[in-house]
């Protein structure tokens, strides 16, 4: 019997069947092109920043596909079989050359990005992760998305101390300090979560802002994190359980971010004091040496630099908490502690800025996410949403965890309207933006979680567009 596999080669252009894609450019504007449009941005023109990116976009010269700088004769021998390289003729660079590894030299163009216009200064800004460049699910230290309120550091480990204490003298039993080794030594955890900016697809929610994969959905990532759960070092400093119902975590970096964390995500012991990722010591971009990791919650409440946790009898509505991180409702009011991130899923290839060179078969892939718990299925349609088609989820299916889907597509050379639309265990399915507009209105920042749609135009460009 044959695969849905080869039977999708099969029914595909028998003359052009390699699927290849040519990779969206990486980077999109110059030095002059980020002043322009950091200027454009801070006299109040958002508009200004899509057309920018969508013109540099266009004069990009993208990175050419993997074997496309070196194709396959189309008849006779093939160079790269019938003469041996020096690789396989020679002695290879003597061992640890570089006592910590570094990607191949072929792959340096795959970074993550700043956004220009999205904020008036590098300190307090946003890098995105390159998803269109990722396989599987969980993002490279290196190339995790991050977002700085003052910039970042890199805090000796030494000096660094966690206080813990309650919001009066009778909260907490025994207030206490503790070193980075007296965590280090308690029981820890291990366990994959993603973590998402709430402003994730924050641009989007207007219009169309930007053309890439990276630069709409990029401000989120996947790592296993390392850590001693929150509430062991709560059950150590002895806090009054019944009237402490909230916890504010406070980081150590100039923006002193500070935010509420309900009791109730702590308890299960989710909630976790971090000082490792994937493997290794945080990164400092990332928070070294101590980080909250709080799964299912927007990035903002993953305080890095964590330096203090206070238990308290209420929410203590930060500044972050006040004026930021809030959603704007149709009705004027601002909608708070809205943290849980939710039900959200987006095609990585094809997207944005990659070019389908060929007609024929091609494996359509992407990223599925909750945070209230497993992804349970995702849908992929090739129709602007008039059919769907169930993905194939692949192991392993983590809660709170980027799971990754793919499905096979024979492209018959027309205009296609590729979409995701995910659906959690709780059974929320990830809506359109006509559904989450009605809801929510326009003016939003936070929390964009509508279906993503890339039409792959006739050329084999694929665009970022929207459906009313």
């Amino acid at each position: 019997m044959l695969s849905s596999i080869a039977r999708e080669m099969q029914v595909s252009d028998e003359r052009a069947v390699t699927g290849r894609i040519r990779k969206a450019p990486e980077n999109f504007l110059d030095a002059d092109g980020v002043k322009t449009v950091f200027a454009e941005a801070k006299r109040g023109r958002r508009d200004f920043m899509r057309r920018a990116f969508a013109a540099a976009a266009a004069g990009a010269a993208a990175p050419v596909a993997l074997a496309q700088s070196n194709p396959v004769p189309a008849s006779g021998g093939d160079p790269n079989i019938l003469k041996l390289p020096p690789h396989s003729t020679g002695l290879g660079q003597p061992v640890a050359t570089d006592g910590y590894g570094s990607p191949s030299k072929f792959e340096s163009n795959v970074q993550r990005r700043q956004s220009p216009g999205l904020t008036q200064t590098t300190q307090a800004s946003v890098s995105f992760a390159p998803l269109q460049s990722l396989f599987g699910i969980v993002t490279p230290s290196g190339l995790h998305f991050e977002r700085h309120h003052q910039g970042w550091w890199d805090v000796d480990p030494s000096k660094h101390r966690l206080m813990v204490n309650g919001s009066d003298e009778a909260m907490v039993k025994t207030p206490r300090v503790f070193t980075l080794d007296e965590i280090m030594r308690l029981p820890s955890v291990s366990r994959f979560h993603f973590i998402e900016c709430g402003a994730n697809t924050g641009m989007e929610w207007g219009n169309v802002a930007v053309p890439t994969c990276q630069y709409s959905h990029g401000m989120i990532s996947c790592s296993e994190f390392t850590g001693v759960p929150l509430k062991i070092l709560l059950d150590i400093v002895g806090i009054d359980a019944k009237r402490g119902r909230y916890v504010l975590a406070e980081g150590a970096d100039g923006s002193s971010m500070t935010r509420t964390i309900p009791m109730e995500l702590i308890e299960n012991g989710q909630v976790l004091v971090a000082y490792g990722q994937n493997g290794e010591m945080l990164r400092p971009e990332n928070g070294y040496p101590l980080r909250l990791v709080v799964p299912g919650v927007q990035g903002v409440s993953w305080v890095k630099y964590l330096r203090r946790i206070e238990v308290g009898d209420k929410p203590y509505g930060t500044k972050d908490e006040a004026i930021h991180y809030v959603d704007l409702m149709p009705s004027g009011l601002h909608r708070q502690y809205t943290s849980i991130q939710e039900c959200k899923s987006v095609i990585t290839t094809p997207s944005g800025g990659q070019v389908l060179l060929d007609k024929g078969f091609y494996n359509i892939s992407g990223l599925a996410w909750s945070g209230r718990g497993k992804v349970k299925r995702v849908d992929v349609s090739v129709d602007g949403g008039r059919n769907w088609r169930t993905a194939r989820l692949e192991t392993p299916v983590l809660d709170r965890c980027l799971t990754r889907f793919n499905i096979d597509w024979a492209w018959n050379g027309k205009p296609t309207l590729v979409q995701s639309r995910a659906m959690d265990e709780t059974g929320y399915v990830q809506p359109t933006y006509q559904q989450l507009r009605k809801v929510r209105g326009t003016r939003s920042i936070y929390h964009n979680n509508a279906i993503q749609t890339w039409l792959v135009q006739e050329s084999g460009e694929v665009k970022n567009v929207q459906l009313t």
